[in-house]
C-alpha cells in the first residue's frame, strides 16, 4: 500500500510486539494513518518522536523505562508538535485525570483497541478528543467536577437559582423592565435582585454584571 502523505504519521510505542504489530495493521488497513515508527519502551518512543516529528504518538501507559506518563510529560516540557494517545488498561479514575492533565488528545482501553483506534485517530486528526466508550462516564465526571470548580471561583454557586436565571436573562440582553415582565415580578424587585448578585460577587461598575453575565453565559 502506498503512504498518503496527507494522512496523519503515526509512532506507537508498547512493549509488546504482538500488540503493536497488530494495532499497526489496523492502521494500516483503514489506511486512516501512517504508522512510521514502533518503540518498546519509553526511551525510545521519546528519541522517535523527537527524530520522526509524527503528527500522533499512541503511548502505552505502562513501559520498561520511561512509561507513557513520563513521556507525555517530556512531550509538555520539550513542546513537541505531537497529539499524545494513551492505550492503558486501567480503568481507574486517578489515571485517567492524569492522562487528561497531561494534554491527551485519546485514551484508549487495549480491550477495545482493535475496534475504537481508528475512530480515536480520526478524531484526533480533526482536532477532537477521543475517550473509549467504555469509560466515557469519567469524562463526564471529569466534566461536572471543572464547571463545579469554575463555579465556585467565579461565585456563582453563592447566587440563588433566581439571580441565576436573572443573570441568565441579563446575558441574554433583557433590561431589569423586560426580566421583570418574564418573571412576574416588579422591576423593583429585579433591581434588589442586581444589587444582591453584585454584592455577592463582589463587582462593581455600571457595566460589569452584564460583562460577568457574558463571560459566565455557558454555566447560568
Amino acid at each position: 500500500m502506498k503512504a498518503n502523505p496527507d494522512t496523519p504519521a503515526i509512532i506507537i510505542a508498547d512493549d509488546h510486539p504482538i500488540f503493536r504489530e497488530g494495532l499497526r495493521k489496523v492502521i494500516e488497513c483503514d489506511r486512516g494513518g501512517r504508522v512510521i515508527a514502533e518503540a518498546g519502551d519509553g526511551q525510545t518512543a521519546l528519541r522517535l518522536i523527537r527524530e520522526h516529528k509524527p503528527d500522533v504518538a499512541v503511548l502505552d501507559v505502562v513501559m520498561p523505562g520511561l512509561n507513557g506518563l513520563n513521556v507525555a510529560r517530556q512531550i509538555q516540557r520539550e513542546r513537541l508538535p505531537v497529539a499524545i494517545v494513551f492505550l492503558t488498561m486501567f480503568k481507574e479514575e486517578d489515571m485517567f485525570n492524569e492522562a487528561m492533565d497531561l494534554g491527551a488528545k485519546g485514551y484508549v482501553l487495549k480491550e477495545n483497541a482493535v475496534s475504537d483506534i481508528i475512530g480515536c485517530l480520526h478524531s484526533v486528526a480533526s482536532g477532537k478528543h477521543f475517550i473509549s466508550p467504555a469509560i466515557s462516564h469519567l469524562l463526564v465526571r471529569r466534566t461536572e467536577r471543572a464547571r463545579g470548580l469554575a463555579e465556585q471561583t467565579s461565585g456563582l454557586s453563592s447566587l440563588t437559582p433566581t439571580e441565576r436565571r436573572i443573570l441568565n436573562l441579563i446575558a441574554r440582553g433583557k433590561t431589569s423592565k423586560e426580566i421583570a415582565t418574564e418573571l412576574f415580578i416588579s422591576p423593583k424587585t429585579v433591581e434588589n435582585h442586581r444589587l444582591n448578585i453584585t454584592g455577592k460577587l463582589d463587582i462593581h461598575g455600571n457595566n460589569a454584571l452584564l460583562k460577568f453575565a457574558l463571560e459566565n453565559r455557558d454555566r447560568l
